[in-house]
């Protein structure tokens, strides 16, 4: 196999940034498209020069002639366009989050343990440049041991044109926690390993109007006594950011997903004796690229797992765990109680 042939599956949003991987990749080719919708399935086809698009989802994989399908639908319907991929015989790459419900994302895990096929689960952070530098500045020491790291997903969702409602549906419903928070949880994950213990507490303040709470605080125990913070709001009024703070030792990294540069701050010298008594600093700014979406980056990778074998970053494991952090953060807020994760293993 000298292509990756791929098939897109909810071409309206995100996908566009998959498609641009694809064609950005020498490596990969689009087969097919699929959309419940006609109109943005057909132009999405005459956009990208397919002569066919798709309606029906099952009738897309019985037809294949391609080898890995992209989930870019809404989250409630992530695990069974997966699980249906997996079975069919086809590669996953599957939006964040992996599902909604633990229920439904161990029926990804069990469908990709036996299918024996390659699954990413595109948690975009991971390939974003600046949450990139920060990890290998946190990983080379640099700010000596973490001890606390917050995170952030501050969004106004009713800005946002939400086809269909999905992310308001009162039946199915998206806990923006889950949906968008997962995010800044699944940063820190990568960053300081999987929580041991989650606290929550919600209110449903911003968004009167949605089925849900619209701003979550969650406090996790972290390995090595290191604890941390995420907010996750989908009604509050300032730009889209993902503000990230790491703490450790020797330094502080501040950093975000949408700016062109992150600040260290190094400590360099401590009078304990005579004259001033406060640490003296180095703060330095550090360019990043702003590609905060980095999708091509999550083909480019794909390719190399599928056509080399390459080792997944963020497999169906890594997707699942995520998700069963932010449950946690769920249950936390629901009942009152400290949580433990529900982790998934091989």
């Amino acid at each position: 196999m000298e292509k990756v042939r791929f098939a897109v599956v909810g071409v309206y949003s995100i996908a566009k940034r998959h498609i641009e991987g694809i064609h950005n990749n020498k490596q990969a080719e689009l087969i097919a498209v699929c959309d419940i919708v006609e109109e943005y399935a057909k132009k999405c086809a005459e956009d990208n020069g397919l002569d066919k698009y798709y309606l029906d989802y099952d009738q897309m994989l019985a037809d294949g002639g391609f080898d890995c399908v992209v989930i870019c639908t809404p989250d409630q319907v992530h695990a069974e366009q997966a699980v249906k991929a997996l079975n069919a015989g086809y590669h996953v790459l599957c939006e964040k989050p992996l599902a909604m419900k633990v229920e439904d994302v161990a029926a990804i895990v069990e469908a990709a343990k036996k299918s024996n096929k390659k699954f990413m689960v595109g948690q975009v952070c991971r390939k974003t440049p600046s949450f990139i530098a920060a990890k290998q500045l946190v990983d080379a020491g640099e700010i000596g041991d973490l001890f606390f790291v917050e995170s952030e997903y501050a969004h106004n969702y009713d800005i946002i044109n939400d086809i269909g409602g999905w992310r308001r549906d009162p039946v199915n419903l998206r806990y923006p926690i889950v949906g968008g928070g997962c995010h800044a949880m699944d940063l820190l994950r990568w960053i300081a390993g999987d929580p041991t213990e989650v606290f929550c507490y919600a209110n449903h303040v911003a968004l009167p109007h949605w089925p849900v709470d619209d701003c979550y605080i969650a406090v996790m125990k972290y390995p090595n006594n290191v604890i941390g913070k995420v907010m996750t709001s989908i009604g509050c009024h300032r730009p889209y950011t993902m503000r990230t703070v790491l703490y450790g030792t020797k330094g502080t990294i501040i950093v975000d997903n949408t700016s062109p540069s992150m600040k260290l701050y190094r400590q360099i010298s401590y009078s304990r004796t005579g004259g001033d008594p406060s640490p003296r600093y180095v703060e330095t700014d550090l360019p990043v690229s702003t590609n905060n979406h980095n999708m091509t980056a999550e083909i480019k990778d794909m390719c190399d797992v599928i056509l080399n074998d390459a080792p997944i970053e963020c497999d169906v494991i890594q997707g699942a765990n995520t998700v069963a952090v932010c449950q946690a953060a769920v249950k936390s807020a629901a009942t009152g109680q400290p949580c433990v994760p529900e982790y998934f293993s091989w």
